[in-house]
């Protein structure tokens, strides 16, 4: 891509959240070997976006991350609560994929907190807000069985997570029959809790991708 100042084959599936007084983009990339990074992208009107002369995140080869990071890190989605950012991203590995989380308090210095789910767990994305001193997240667990639903679940300590309960389904003949999952971290209105989330339709010519709210 021209405009990354380091080789990669893509640029898409980005988490974004405001810092400061600008934007912050984290984005999923493909090196030409077909692993995976998270680069990062600075904006000072949500619109224009400069990326950084090096890569956000990368895979580490080293203990449990690099056992499960083998493949690529992706997808990340940011949340800032307690005076911190939490990065969520999927870590793709030959045993599947585990979602990982990570901090930041600056976009500079990152530290990898857990590996927050078993395998073949997409699109994790936490609440900005505590539950009665939980923490939350929405998630979507692979299925074989049932349709890939959205499931929410809790935490007091961002690596232990339980009490979950699934609370959104794919709808059958809709728009998202196929399968759905969270998109942005859910943000608070008058009304409640609004989530953007993706929903998937299957064609003879391949799978169409559209948002949902919740």
């Amino acid at each position: 891509m021209k405009d990354i100042p380091y080789p990669v084959a893509t640029v898409h599936n980005a988490g974004v959240c405001k810092y400061k007084n600008k934007y912050i983009m984290i984005f999923r990339s493909h090196l030409n070997n077909g692993r995976s990074i998270l680069g990062l992208a600075e904006s000072e009107d949500g619109f224009k976006f400069l990326a950084s002369k090096e890569p956000f995140m990368i895979p580490v080869v080293d203990g449990i991350f690099g056992k499960y990071e083998e493949y690529g890190v992706e997808d990340p989605r940011i949340t800032f609560i307690d005076g911190e950012y939490l990065i969520t991203y999927s870590a793709y590995s030959r045993f599947g994929v585990r979602i990982g989380l990570a901090k930041t308090k600056d976009f500079k210095k990152i530290k990898r907190v857990s590996l927050i789910t078993e395998a073949d767990y997409r699109n994790v994305v936490i609440f900005p807000e505590k539950f009665n001193n939980l923490y939350a997240r929405l998630d979507r667990p692979h299925s074989e069985i049932s349709p890939w639903s959205i499931w929410i679940s809790y935490s007091p300590d961002l690596k232990f997570w339980g009490d979950s309960e699934l609370i959104i389904k794919p709808v059958q003949y809709h728009w998202d029959e196929m399968k759905i999952g969270p998109g942005a971290p859910p943000f608070k209105t008058k009304k409640g809790w609004l989530s953007i989330y993706h929903g998937v339709f299957p064609t003879m010519d391949g799978s169409v991708y559209r948002l949902g709210v919740a």
